[in-house]
């Protein structure tokens, strides 16, 4: 048994199961190691950014880590971006990097690098096992890790370590602790607050309380007291569709985010930090609510979020909420030329029960997430942390975390381009996930930014970095290419029936829509 089998069977004792993977030379023993492994489910990825995303969206939709590995520190920066999304998002991975041998290094080898200066601002822990021995105890400690911060763990693993003997020993799961309950004194505050405030007030919900029972629990408080119950500008995950309370997303936009927490006299956070600008622009804020807007935190994500919302509603005498009774979305199917509007309304009107939307449509599916709140019920995510290239291998992840649930991409073609590998590992792994893609064949949000900076002509050089045209992609290939089925329209009847027939099938489809 050497250090490569005790990291196994350790991930294994700890339900960490599936291992998103895109290994090197210096990881040959762990994979040697995997093979003795029937119980870990290894899905390849053909770059790490698939890997890393495919991680956040699996711990997204489970709730516990997958493990995920790379190749060094430059494939670690290769899953930087999908890494950095999933810490946003509060998606739990055990993310295990090899390296050299530790006597190899003071050679400076061309792969050599600072692993753990890469790994720290994505991570809220990092580890390095420095011997055959320390590899049990170090995988203890990253699984801990990524549970209790639901977050990136990462466990650097030294390829002597990997191949060097250890003695057998049966190996334990680790104990999780609950998460640290809200104080008693931060409760009453907060319930004195609401039941003495005379002006508007909103709740911004995420993790826990962005989906049932905590959102239910959430909207009994608000609808107890007049109050309106907001999702962060890019939630990470929230429950949707009908006979689920209809949360409010705050616009990506500043004037329109600005515009609509205007008037508030009291934000109470649950499990989201206080909600800002994306970024900042010439004479506008950075903070979206009003100077004059109380702003508390009942709970952060790293504390008990149930347990506060129990109390706080025990605490205001809120009632418990009865499912919501809401009509089934009523919109007619467009006809004639396909818009990014159109697309919404029929997902919106034929999405499954129990879908789940992983959304990276950025300026194109702005609609679907109002729509979708009258639509069956669902889950929805979006790419938390901002950074591109997230909504291909996220929907991979979720559709590996729940293969009994219908998986919808919704995504830019632009961005699409960033983790295109990510369809050659559904097709691999039969993954159930719809893919529509909006190919309006630009960076549609960089011109809306431009605007955005006063800038209301765009010449040569910069239209030739917001434009993906000349040539134009053909996804309809490119899907095929990577074993993907695909069709192409331009028309509102044809993709509905495009969208009912892969509906009605299993495996990865993807339907481009030229609008």
């Amino acid at each position: 048994m050497n250090g490569a089998d005790a990291l196994c069977e350790t991930l294994l004792a700890n339900d960490v199961n599936v291992c998103f993977a895109n290994p090197g030379t210096s990881e040959m023993h762990f994979v040697a190691a995997l093979d003795r492994q029937p119980a870990m489910r290894c899905i390849l990825g053909l770059f790490e950014g698939v890997v890393s995303g495919a991680a956040d969206g699996y711990g997204r939709m489970t709730g516990k880590p997958a493990a995920t590995l790379m190749h060094t520190g430059p494939g670690l920066a290769n899953g930087l971006a999908n890494l950095h999304n999933a810490r946003r998002a509060g998606a739990p991975i055990v993310n295990i990097v090899g390296d050299h041998a530790s006597f190899h290094l003071q050679f400076d080898p061309p792969l050599a690098s600072d692993i753990e200066s890469l790994a720290r601002p994505v991570s809220r822990w990092v580890g390095r096992a420095s011997g055959s021995a320390d590899i049990a105890p170090m995988a203890e400690k990253a699984v801990l890790a990524a549970h209790a911060t639901s977050s990136v763990a990462t466990l650097i693993l030294p390829a002597d370590a990997a191949w060097g003997g250890v003695e057998p020993a049966a190996s334990h799961a680790v104990v999780i602790p609950p998460r640290p309950q809200v104080p008693p004194e931060r409760i009453r505050a907060i319930a004195t607050a609401l039941r003495l405030h005379c002006g508007r007030f909103g709740v911004v919900v995420a993790g826990d309380a962005a989906v049932n029972p905590g959102l239910e629990i959430a909207a009994g408080i608000a609808l107890a007291l007049g109050g309106e119950v907001f999702s962060e500008v890019i939630p990470g995950r929230v429950a949707r569709g009908r006979g689920t309370h209809p949360v409010r997303r705050i616009p990506y936009f500043i004037d329109q985010a600005t515009a609509s927490l205007a008037g508030f006299d009291l934000l109470v956070l649950i499990g989201a930090p206080e909600p800002v600008a994306f970024f900042a622009y010439p004479g506008k804020p950075s903070r979206l609510v009003q100077p004059r807007t109380e702003v508390l935190t009942l709970a952060t994500r790293d504390e008990d979020i149930l347990q506060a919302l129990a109390a706080l509603a025990e605490h205001i005498e809120a009632p418990k909420r009865s499912a919501l009774r809401s009509d089934p979305i009523a919109l007619e199917l467009p006809t004639g030329a396909l818009t990014d509007d159109a697309i919404s309304i029929v997902l919106a009107q034929l999405m499954p029960e129990n879908a789940i939307l992983c959304d990276e449509g950025i300026t194109s599916s702005r609609r679907l997430f109002e729509l979708a709140a009258r639509g069956s019920p669902h889950d929805y995510l979006m790419t938390a942390g901002g950074a591109i290239g997230n909504g291909i291998p996220m929907a991979l992840g979720a559709a590996i975390a729940c293969p009994d649930r219908k998986i919808i991409n919704l995504q830019a073609d632009g961005s699409g381009m960033y983790t295109l590998q990510g369809l050659w590992t559904m097709a691999r792994e039969s993954a159930d996930v719809l893919i529509v893609i909006f190919a309006n064949r630009r960076y549609a949000i960089l011109e809306i930014e431009m605007a955005n900076l006063g800038v209301n002509e765009i010449g040569r050089n910069a239209g030739a970095m917001m434009s993906l045209g000349n040539p134009d992609l053909d996804w309809v290939m490119l899907a095929r290419g990577m074993g993907v089925e695909a069709a192409r329209t331009d028309t509102c009847e044809r993709f509905a029936d495009l969208v009912g027939s892969s509906l009605r099938r299993r495996g990865p489809f993807l339907i481009e829509c030229v609008i």
